[in-house]
């Protein structure tokens, strides 16, 4: 949500694999990212090519549930960020709904499975 490639890249573990299975093998937004370093940089390259878009997110409006399953490393997230409209009248609120996977481990993400509509994304 902050758009901070080194505090996201942060929160995994160093061979952590983010992946948007979703996610076209042609779009901007990185499909599969493996190691901290890889996370690191391809999320910055997307936050780069982002940064016109101004949008922020309401966390007034937006609502998540935590599930956790059977596995105490592993827990699921349902999230509806709502992004506050663009200000200038042109766009209202857009809400974006996805659901992620967690595995953990030593307290950092070992793997991130994040699900979303791919068109949200472009």
């Amino acid at each position: 949500m902050t758009r901070n490639a080194d505090a996201f890249a942060e929160n995994f573990t160093v061979d952590g694999v983010f992946e948007a299975p979703l996610v076209p093998v042609d779009a901007a937004f990185p499909r599969r990212l493996v190691g901290r370093e890889e996370i690191r940089g391809g999320m910055a390259a997307y936050y780069e090519r982002q940064a016109k878009d101004l949008r922020s997110p309401n966390l007034e409006k937006s609502q998540y549930v935590l599930h956790t399953t059977a596995d105490p490393d592993v827990f699921i997230a349902e999230i509806d960020t709502v992004f506050d409209g663009d200000g200038d009248g042109d766009a209202g609120d857009v809400a974006v709904s996805l659901v992620q996977i967690f595995r953990i481990r030593d307290g950092k993400i070992a793997r991130l499975r994040d699900y979303f509509g791919p068109e949200l994304m472009s």
